[in-house]
């Protein structure tokens, strides 16, 4: 017993958790893509909806990848992601936040195409209802509305 408390008191460092680091750790695909749904609990619906659609998506289709450099990126954009989205009342209000105009440098052909049909799946989540429209049937003045 006392050797187990050695090597724990020996583990534990002196100077401060620096939490880019921590966050910066690559976690196993399988945990990713749990911790992943679970953050996408705390969103709206129609975001949840949306977020947990493009994740299983995006998790099937790099499956059978077999490049290293490929999953590291993966799993490292991924944990990025997961480290943003917040957590809480708040989670309810978020709305995403502005690519990078680097990070568009970078993107594939195919990577700009993904991301274009994206835009246009998310163009139905963002329509902005407007309450001063009624959209009941319109009657023309004179007929009483039953």
């Amino acid at each position: 017993m006392r050797r187990t408390f050695i090597r724990l008191a020996e583990s534990v460092t002196s100077r401060p958790l620096n939490l880019r680091e921590a966050s910066a750790t690559l976690l196993p695909p399988l945990p990713l893509y749990r911790r992943l749904l679970r953050a996408h609990r705390h969103l709206s619906v129609e975001m949840r909806s949306l977020g947990d659609d493009y994740v299983k998506a995006e998790f099937r289709r790099h499956r059978q990848v077999d490049n290293p450099a490929y999953i590291i990126g993966f799993l490292s954009q991924w944990k990025m992601y997961l480290d943003q989205i917040p957590v809480g009342p708040e989670a309810k209000h978020f709305r995403g936040k502005r690519l990078d105009p680097t990070v568009f440098e970078k993107m594939s052909a195919e990577q700009l195409g993904q991301l274009y049909e994206l835009m246009h799946v998310t163009k139905d989540v963002w329509k902005p209802v407007d309450p001063h429209t009624d959209d009941g049937p319109s009657h023309p003045e004179g007929e009483p509305s039953s």
